[in-house]
């Protein structure tokens, strides 16, 4: 049994045997229906957080308000949070008031979708379903709780979430909830680029990804919060290389071959071209002069923006600047085609490129060259010992300065291509190399 399961069962079993309600709420039960395996579980309990935490006194309590308290045992925690109904939600994010309740019904009203409202007993299997919730999941239908536009006026993060259920799990936006968040889609202004990030980032990496932004985009969302994004739409391609279409349906297509990817790999595909709308021309044929450049500078403005951390900042603007290199690999010189293999992440450098292939012309004979090349290749090979430093050059008697880092690579080079291998032979390259001035006198 998963170890967050056999723990909320525990804590279930002793609030009962002490005369509380307590029952599994919210995603782990509608995953448990689904036939998916719960990531987490929670439990929800008309026992008041200092019951909580006199029942588990090494628990933690992360929101005394809202009544939410985490029992952790051997490294596992469950979410153990008592019945409450919520006032007006003054600032699109938090209720105002919170009361603690002894009806979970009520507890029941304040949730954001249908299916993410169900309770069960994980002895018995019994269902509370108050929403139509099971009848929603069976229908593939993501349906708003009561009110949908007083549910996304509550916290308007809800609108994002809406998308990445209905992308995860393949389902509809019910009519009335779409209607909704099409109307209200500009409140997303108001909730946090950390919380924005975090739903882009579930959209891309959860599965379902193409689906997730084909419905920010009908949604209205997709302008709100990736203006950068929205553009490609109708930026049309020349057809010789892009059969497929617009820069808009190259990236879904991309988008939709992500299995699992990591969130820079996801971030990547989706950037990659996020410079050809300001690039767009037309001269003997479509052309984008300067959209990688231009791409890179955007990827590092939008991924900022969203408070992406800087690893993952950067990992992802590799991935948008290298992107057109594969097209030259076959006529790399050795050493700048190692440098190219040995970036940092280079499996992902890959796997954008095969994507970006297959959702276009189709031919892999690069990306073929290059995964050989970096399979085989060993490590030593790549990244070589190095046979000279700065040291050694001061030791020779030349004058340290900017010539040293020329120099330096120089030497790398020839250890690349295999022309160099001691370092004697290094310094004799070096000797045959340096420039008037390069030594002191």
């Amino acid at each position: 049994m998963n170890p967050a399961e056999e723990l909320a069962r525990g804590i279930i079993a002793e609030l009962r045997a002490r005369s509380h309600s307590a029952w599994l709420v919210g995603g782990c039960v509608r995953d448990a229906l689904l036939g998916r395996e719960p990531k987490d579980f929670d439990v929800a309990t008309d026992a008041r957080p200092d019951e909580v935490l006199r029942i588990w006194p090494g628990a933690e309590q992360v929101g005394a308000k809202f009544g939410v308290v985490l029992v952790t045992r051997s490294g596992t925690t469950v979410e153990v949070v008592t019945y409450r109904s919520e006032g007006v939600y003054g600032d699109g994010r938090h209720p105002d008031a919170v009361v603690f309740e002894t009806d979970p019904r009520k507890d029941v009203q304040r949730r954001d979708f249908t299916i993410n409202a169900l309770m069960m007993d994980p002895f018995t299997g019994e269902l509370l379903d108050y929403v139509g919730g099971r009848a929603d999941l069976e229908a593939g239908v993501i349906r708003a709780i009561g009110d949908a536009a007083a549910r996304f006026a509550e916290d308007h993060l809800r609108m994002l979430r809406a998308v990445r259920f209905a992308a995860r799990f393949g389902f509809a936006i019910e009519a009335g909830t779409m209607a909704a968040i099409q109307r209200l889609h500009a409140g997303i202004a108001a909730i946090s680029a950390e919380r924005v990030r975090d739903e882009i980032t579930r959209i891309l990496t959860e599965g379902g990804a193409r689906r997730g932004f084909e419905l920010l985009d009908e949604t209205g969302l997709l302008v709100d919060v990736l203006p950068e994004v929205a553009a490609m739409k109708g930026v049309a391609q020349p057809p010789e290389f892009h059969p497929e279409g617009d820069v808009w349906t190259h990236t879904l297509i991309m988008l939709e071959g992500l299995e699992k990817p990591s969130i820079t790999l996801a971030l990547g595909v989706l950037l990659h071209d996020v410079g050809k709308p300001p690039t767009f021309r037309i001269a003997d044929r479509i052309r984008f002069d300067g959209h990688v450049e231009v791409g890179v500078e955007m990827a590092r403005a939008i991924l900022g923006r969203l408070r992406y951390s800087n690893d993952e900042i950067e990992q992802a603007i590799a991935l948008v600047a290298n992107h057109m290199r594969f097209s030259h690999v076959h006529e790399m010189r050795e050493s700048r085609l190692k440098r190219f293999l040995r970036m940092p992440g280079f499996e992902e450098h890959l796997e954008l490129h095969r994507l970006d292939c297959v959702s276009s012309h189709g031919g892999l004979a690069n990306y073929e060259f290059a995964r050989e090349r970096f399979e085989r290749a060993e490590p030593e090979q790549l990244r070589p010992a190095r046979l000279l430093t700065g040291h050694d050059l001061i030791a020779a008697g030349y004058e340290p300065g900017p010539e040293f880092a020329r120099l330096l690579e120089m030497v790398e080079d020839a250890q690349l291509e295999g022309t160099v291998r001691t370092r004697d032979e290094a310094m004799e390259l070096v000797r045959a190399h340096r420039t008037p001035h390069s030594q002191m006198p």
